[in-house]
């Protein structure tokens, strides 16, 4: 399948909060800010984006759920917003990502609208920095 590049966000980490436990699963939540780049739109992440990731005991899945949204402008230079849920597991076994994602977006842009009924695929690539998701749909 042919995949397009919607957008990517680079993401900037701020802060983690850890919850270890010994006898069952442990969960990690994530803060962080960034920016977005992409043909169809450009932005910012605006404060308050959680990326919320459950280690799974002795070799468990490991999986995330983030939730943030984006303000910037689409590609016909409307300023808009675009909330973003994020849901995946890690996989060790992907050789281009660290992850995939099944992102879902609603937007208020007249001209993403597709992006809130599209089936789309996220990718987690590290960066010095944090991480860029890379956000791909099905021309």
């Amino acid at each position: 399948m042919n995949l397009e590049e919607v957008f990517t966000v680079h993401v900037n980490i701020e802060k983690s909060f850890d919850l270890q436990n010994s006898e069952d699963d442990s969960v990690v939540m994530i803060t962080f800010t960034g920016s977005v780049t992409g043909k169809y739109f450009e932005g910012i992440v605006l404060g308050g984006g959680v990326d919320t990731q459950i280690i799974g005991k002795n070799g468990g899945p490991h999986t995330l759920s983030a939730r943030y949204m984006l303000q910037g402008k689409d590609y016909t230079g409307h300023t808009c917003k675009i909330y973003i849920e994020n849901n995946g597991i890690i996989d060790t076994t992907l050789k281009t990502a660290l992850f995939r994602t099944s992102p879902k977006m609603i937007t208020d842009s007249k001209a993403l609208s597709f992006l809130n009924r599209e089936t789309l695929v996220g990718e987690g690539h590290p960066t010095e920095s944090g991480i860029d998701i890379k956000i791909y749909r099905a021309p």
